[in-house]
């Protein structure tokens, strides 16, 4: 099988929409207070991220435009590889040595701190990706998807720019800049999705 840029732009999508529901549901099932293995829900994303970076790379270098959109995908992938790592290697590890060790509670906080200033960049990349994509969407006559992806896309950049330059306890809340780059990433997924198809 040829993976060609209509394919890869396909599959591209469909990892963004598996990332931007499983987002969802992992968001509601912390608000229900509702346990579940993070084990499980965070080594999956890490597996549909790891895919994202070869295949939205692998769209970069077909593509004939929207670059910029591609990489920021791609990148952003890349980052989340990094950030979900650091939940799942690092955020135990690090909390039982702060629970044992006297004065060493803050190293679970400076280890968290920097899981969030990569989460943010990278929700900040997707956001630049929906803005990119949208704008091309708008160009293709697709004036209300396009232009409700580009905007969603500009809050999504706004909301993780103000928290990675003021910080998580900033005074912008850590669940704004989430929930708009969960719903940019969504967005962009269908806008990916709707292109390929004008393709022919």
């Amino acid at each position: 099988m040829e993976f060609t840029h209509k394919r890869t732009t396909l599959i591209t999508a469909l990892l963004l929409l598996v990332l931007a529901i499983s987002q969802g549901i992992y968001s509601a099932l912390y608000s229900a207070e509702i346990s579940f293995s993070r084990q499980v829900a965070w080594g999956l994303e890490a597996l549909v991220f790891t895919l994202l970076v070869a295949f939205a790379g692998a769209s970069m270098v077909q593509a004939k435009n929207a670059q910029l959109g591609w990489s920021a995908i791609a990148f952003s992938a890349a980052l989340n590889i990094v950030q979900v790592s650091i939940g799942l290697t690092l955020f135990s590890t690090f909390g039982k040595v702060a629970g044992t060790v006297e004065g060493a509670q803050p190293l679970i906080g400076g280890v968290v701190s920097l899981s969030f200033m990569i989460y943010y960049a990278a929700k900040l990349l997707l956001g630049l990706a929906a803005v990119v994509f949208g704008l091309s969407y708008i160009a293709k006559g697709g004036k209300a998807l396009g232009g409700l992806t580009a905007f969603v896309g500009v809050v999504a950049m706004l909301a993780n720019g103000i928290l990675i330059t003021f910080g998580r306890d900033g005074f912008l809340p850590s669940g704004v800049a989430g929930a708009s780059g969960m719903i940019a990433t969504l967005l962009l997924a269908i806008c990916l999705i709707s292109l390929n198809r004008n393709k022919g």
